[in-house]
């Protein structure tokens, strides 16, 4: 009934995947054509034929490393990894989970509500930029847009995606989950500078960067971790100034001091300029 119903809406061919748990019925769906169901039966024997031949990389939470290493040890089938004793395979991987699902188990759980809402924002270049400092400008300057919006709309993230299209058309996509589920623009910023070090683009020249606010649920369920660094009670408190000079104002009037040096948007969220990377401890009237 699913795939009638996209071939209908969309006019799409789809595959599907019937199993009894979510990992099973993903590993089926992959392996099967378009037009086509792949349905793996609940008997033991079943699933141990389904999954015993199949390559050990399409379990999931199994990467190049991970399959790298159980291929020094001679694993190279599911089926392998599920003669191997789990106390072997956990002193091995580090980890339970590669020995449950070459079982065939699966304990995550299927959630049918909707996913939950997201924001975002993004800068396109004017000219393919390679400049890592500018890149952290913009990066700013567009957690600055996604904190402020967070708060206007009275909403809190719970993680952060960053893409970064390059030069050649390809793009770089990672997301994070924040330390806490936030509005505020300090964190977002600290999350999306740590997402792009991760990424290594340091001589990549970038032709536009998107920063997305993720998993959004209303901030009456926000909580935040007592410290005793004094330091981000102090950046907060500037915000809240600067919300309700924007509130008065509009949008320009406060803004990050690091993005001073070049004027701010005055029109659609997702066109930003840049300034000075990191500092996201002042504001400055324009």
């Amino acid at each position: 009934m699913v795939q009638l119903r996209v071939l209908a809406h969309f006019g799409l061919p789809s595959s599907a995947g019937c199993a009894g748990n979510r990992m099973l019925a993903a590993m089926a769906c992959a392996l099967t054509p378009p037009d086509r169901r792949t349905v793996i039966d609940d008997r033991p024997e079943a699933i141990a034929a389904f999954l015993r031949p199949r390559p050990v990389r399409e379990l999931p939470g199994v990467g190049a490393k991970t399959a790298a290493t159980l291929a020094e040890c001679g694993l190279h089938t599911v089926g392998d990894v599920a003669d191997v004793p789990q106390g072997t395979l956990q002193r091995l991987l580090g980890a339970r989970a590669p020995h449950e699902h070459a079982h065939g188990l699966d304990t995550t759980i299927v959630d049918p509500t909707p996913a939950p809402a997201s924001l975002s924002t993004e800068h396109h270049f004017a000219r393919d930029e390679l400049d890592p400092a500018a890149h952290r400008r913009v990066l700013l300057a567009l957690a600055d847009d996604l904190g402020a919006r967070l708060r206007t709309s009275s909403q809190i993230a719970t993680g952060v995606t960053l893409t970064v299209r390059n030069a050649d058309l390809s793009a770089t996509r990672h997301s994070r989950t924040l330390p806490e589920a936030t509005q505020h623009t300090v964190l977002v910023a600290r999350t999306a500078y740590a997402v792009y070090d991760s990424l290594g683009l340091q001589r990549a020249r970038a032709r536009s960067i998107a920063v997305r606010a993720d998993a959004l649920r209303p901030d009456d369920r926000a909580t935040r971790q007592l410290t005793v660094d004094a330091d981000d009670d102090k950046l907060l408190a500037i915000e809240a100034v600067a919300d309700r000079a924007r509130a008065r104002y509009g949008h320009q009037v406060l803004y990050p001091a690091a993005l001073a040096i070049s004027a701010r948007p005055t029109s659609a969220p997702h066109q930003h300029r840049s300034g000075r990377p990191d500092d996201t401890r002042g504001c400055r009237p324009t």
